[in-house]
């Protein structure tokens, strides 16, 4: 099982810190995470990175990037190098959320020229897909999404259906299973995210390999609600 958790832009850097205390707190004494049967991470802010990553050095919870560009060196202004995130310590990096498709105009090329950065520099692509719609056909354009991807080597995939990320409630537990058996055949494990919370998990079985959360996960209360419905899956 694993739980990723992306902060976004919501927290400041000294919220970050203390979120990071509270949740470390609630890894050290669940015996599920302990042992590695389950295993936690979180995106920061990019400033806050560096100081994350000290604070829970030697720990459980380990620390990926909310994005990263696509080339490691060049006249790239405001460009965030992988290979600068691995030697930080960063394990995971997240492309093509929906949010960067919408604000930033990231396409399939941007998002296929990311996962291969990430893989080159030892990171593991958390690869976002998800349709835009409601309505049928979302198994075919999730697998258009990962085959245009193209991650050729150990990534993660993140079924995130674009109409429920920030809605009040998640999409529907048939959906869910639906969508990530489809990607699941491409043989990388598969976490959902959009409106996930606790309770969901349990819903879900064993359908997914996990959960990508957000705002949910920004109370440490409500996480731990989620880890040990992840912690009584794994076992």
């Amino acid at each position: 099982m694993l739980i990723g958790v992306s902060l976004k832009l919501y927290l400041d850097i000294p919220s970050t810190l203390d979120w990071c205390d509270r949740v470390l707190a609630l890894l050290a004494d669940r015996p599920a995470i302990v042992d590695g049967r389950v295993r936690v991470w979180v995106a920061p802010s990019l400033p806050a990175i560096p100081l994350v990553l000290d604070r829970v050095r030697g720990s459980a919870l380990a620390v990926g990037a909310q994005d990263l560009f696509w080339a490691e060196r060049g006249a790239f202004t405001g460009a965030v190098s992988g290979a600068d995130l691995a030697a930080l310590g960063c394990r995971y990096a997240v492309v093509g959320h929906a949010e960067r498709r919408r604000l930033f105009g990231e396409d399939d090329a941007v998002v296929a020229a990311k996962t291969a950065a990430a893989l080159r520099t030892g990171l593991t692509p958390v690869v976002c897909v998800g349709e835009r719609e409601r309505g049928p056909g979302a198994e075919q354009e999730c697998r258009r999404q990962l085959d245009a991807a193209a991650p050729s080597g150990p990534a993660v995939v993140a079924y995130e259906p674009v109409w429920a990320i920030g809605a009040a409630e998640p999409a529907g537990v048939d959906r869910i299973a639906a969508v990530c058996a489809a990607l699941r055949a491409k043989g990388n494990p598969v976490v959902y995210g959009g409106s996930a919370g606790p309770g969901l998990l349990t819903k879900l079985g064993g359908a997914v390999d996990g959960l990508f959360l957000g705002r949910f996960a920004h109370d440490p209360a409500a996480l731990a609600d989620v880890l040990d419905e992840a912690g009584a899956l794994a076992s």
